[in-house]
Formats: C-alpha cells, structure tokens, sequence
C-alpha cells in the first residue's frame, strides 16, 4: 500500500480525485492511503436529511455518495481515505468497516485511550470523562440512551464501487468542536463529540496521522 501524507486539502478537489483514482485503476493498480485534513466543511452522505444540518451558517455544505449522515471535517482532523481493491485483498464491506475502526481504537491505545464501538452506530466513541477505561459497555434496553456517557471521536463513511473504496474515516485530535453543535452528528441529535486534545491527550496532527496509517496499513493488507 502506498501511503500519501498530504496535509491539509480542499475537500471537493480531493473528492474528485477519489472518485477520479477509484475509476481509472486497473487490477494491478497498487492501494493507496492519502493522509489529509480538510479546511471547514460539513459533508452529508447518501442518507443525509437537511434536517440535521442545525444551523451551518458560513461553513460549507457538500453533498457526496459515502454512507451515513452529516458530520463535519476542520482542521486539526485526521482523514484517511483508503483507496482499496476490495477483491484482490480478499474480504468484504463488512469486514472492511470492523477493519477501520479496529485501527482507529488501536491508535487511541497508542494515547492511552480506550477506543469504543456502539451497535448500529458506525465510529468510535470514548467515555469523555474516563477515557483510559477498559469497562465493557452496558447493554441497552429499548429507549434507553446508547450513548450514555459516551461521545464520538472518530466518524466513519464509505463508499465501495466495483469493491474498490473510497472515503473512510475521520480522528479528532485537536480541533475547534464548535461546528460540531450546529449539525446533529451523524444524524444523533445531541451526541457529544470530543477531540484527543479534551480528553486529555496532547499530540500534534502529524503524529495522529503516522499513528492511524501504520495501524490502517497493518489492518488492510493488499
């Protein structure tokens, strides 16, 4: 897998060149992984309802073909957009997806924090207020709050055509979380969203990223 470390990237320039790879690439074409982050934008997936976007005002509003809702890309965020031949590495969607956030919660573990899936809701969450707790997540009755207690770090979506992807996902490090308020993430009204910088870890987006692509590279082999 090639690993491109981009910094920081217009969002639609970098949409189109997804889309524009994912097309062009043959059998043989070798994977990549771009590192990036994105200047203010909100991004609504297939699924998205304007009715999450709360109140966007000057950040803008872009419509693409990932999965999911709505969420928010700024910068101080680690974007990974793995750019894989699903077929040729051998596994399906759904193994992809625990793939990504597998490496997601092993680079928290890496920042000593303890990275949490919830059932139904594609990311990674973390306990805000004990980040480094290794306790299991308690089962929810019906109409009880799944994410009680939690708030997401990481936000996942992703597009496969021809079992190749595109898109991927998003880490928090160390961000303004203000736009965060005026969408419902992910379609959740009220889900908290927190960086590594408010729970407590002090990093720099270049390590986050080194971090995350090692453990994107060791969990997606071609």
């Amino acid at each position: 897998m090639q690993v491109l470390v981009h910094g920081q990237l217009d969002y639609l320039p970098t949409y189109q060149a997804m889309q524009d790879f994912t097309t062009a690439r043959s059998p043989d074409t070798p994977d990549q992984l771009w590192l990036c982050e994105h200047p203010p934008v909100f991004t609504l997936g297939l699924a998205g309802q304007a009715s999450h976007l709360l109140a966007p005002g000057n950040i803008p509003v872009v419509a693409t073909n990932r999965g999911g809702q709505v969420t928010y890309h700024g910068p101080g965020q680690v974007v990974a957009y793995p750019l894989l031949d699903l077929q040729r590495a051998g596994y399906f969607v759904k193994e992809y997806v625990h793939r990504l956030e597998e490496a997601v919660i092993r680079t928290l573990a890496d920042f000593g924090v303890t990275g949490l899936r919830v059932r139904g809701a594609p990311g990674i969450y973390v306990r805000p207020q004990d980040p480094g707790s290794h306790q299991r997540l308690p089962e929810t009755a019906p109409g009880q709050d799944p994410f009680a207690g939690l708030a997401k770090i990481a936000a996942l979506g992703i597009k496969v055509s021809r079992h190749r992807t595109y898109h991927g996902v998003a880490l928090n490090v160390n961000m303004d979380l203000e736009p965060f308020s005026r969408i419902n993430p992910c379609g959740y009204a009220g889900l908290e969203t927190v960086d590594l910088s408010t729970i407590g870890v002090s990093t720099t987006w270049n390590e986050a990223a080194v971090v995350l692509g090692r453990k994107l590279e060791a969990l997606l082999p071609a």
